[in-house]
């Protein structure tokens, strides 16, 4: 990921936090494509990053930012993914690292912050009530926040997944793009790359249909996507088994709407079963074992197909954004 750190935001080299994130492989899905007539039809697979998911990149350059600008501890909620990144960078720069997450989170999650010698906190009620949590308790033990944009160098982490894609493309972008979208930093991070490739004469000005891809259970995007509103409301009683979706209100809501709407693109709700159905797809045609978010693109990819809103001849991007080993239970 660091070798576009003449586009990253840290200064000095030696606080750079490095555990080999990025550069992850964009994988031809033809076989899993042909069954529904797409035919350049591509998964960027962030399993493969570090601590298994893509929010290796946005705490690398997060923690290597607030171990710059002289942080002696961070903090975070959690849906599962990000505190096990931003507990495994906080030991390799050596800051103490204090996760909250849901109670009912999957039991890996824990595991693997505490092994990272994280000081985890069980929360009853979902991700929102830990950044409750976080915000009330940051300013008075003196951690540095690094909640999904409440800094912004999460977001300067994830954006290398749209330089990535450019390059691997041939300095050409796809033409949709279906992201699994809980805090939206992904989407938001690559939309600004491209912007920022444009400016510096890498590409033209054709951008791809950005797609938010939500649950069932927890879909604030889509509804207010389709609603035409500015930002989204609270979703009441959140419940998937997609733990990275399970988020009621994005903190950057607004962004996320709005560059969805900039690309052209829409926002989707797939159920539970969909999203298993459709990993299990990937598995058996493609080889990978895909996190609940990874099947989730997919089976967005088929709704919107069969009901002529994806194009099967254009070429299509699905991210999946985590390794599915870390559902097993």
């Amino acid at each position: 990921m660091w070798r576009w750190h003449e586009m990253m935001p840290v200064e000095d080299s030696s606080c750079v936090v490095s555990l080999g994130e990025g550069d992850t492989p964009l994988l031809s899905a033809s076989r899993l494509g042909a069954a529904l007539g797409f035919c350049d039809l591509w998964i960027k697979d962030e399993g493969n990053n570090p601590t298994g998911s893509f929010k290796a990149r946005g705490l690398s350059a997060a923690v290597s930012k607030a171990k710059e600008l002289g942080a002696t501890a961070i903090a975070l909620p959690t849906a599962g993914n990000a505190g096990g990144a931003a507990a495994a960078y906080a030991a390799k720069a050596g800051l103490p690292c204090h996760v909250f997450m849901p109670a009912d989170t999957p039991r890996v999650f824990r595991i693997e912050c505490e092994r990272y010698g994280a000081n985890v906190t069980m929360v009853e009620g979902l991700i929102d009530a830990c950044g409750r949590m976080v915000a009330d308790r940051a300013p008075r033990e003196g951690w540095h926040d690094v909640s999904t944009l409440k800094e912004p160098y999460r977001v300067e982490g994830k954006k290398t997944m749209g330089y990535e894609l450019a390059r691997d493309f041939g300095w050409e972008l796809p033409d949709a793009i279906l992201y699994p979208t809980g805090g939206g930093t992904g989407l938001i991070g690559m939309w600004k790359a491209f912007e920022e490739m444009e400016e510096l004469g890498w590409i033209g000005p054709v951008r791809p249909r950005m797609i938010a891809v939500q649950a069932d259970g927890c879909a604030p995007i889509p509804r207010a996507f389709e609603r035409g509103e500015a930002v989204s409301q609270k979703w009441e009683n959140a419940h998937t088994y997609a733990s990275g979706l399970r988020v009621p209100k994005a903190y950057a809501d607004d962004l996320i709407l709005a560059d969805i709407r900039a690309s052209g693109g829409t926002a989707v709700a797939v159920s539970d079963d969909e999203m298993r159905a459709a990993g299990a797809e990937i598995g058996a045609a493609e080889g990978l074992f895909v996190a609940p978010e990874g099947g989730a693109v997919w089976a967005a990819a088929r709704k919107l197909a069969q009901e002529g809103h994806l194009d099967p001849s254009s070429r299509v991007v699905l991210f999946n954004t985590g390794t599915g080993f870390k559902y097993v239970e």
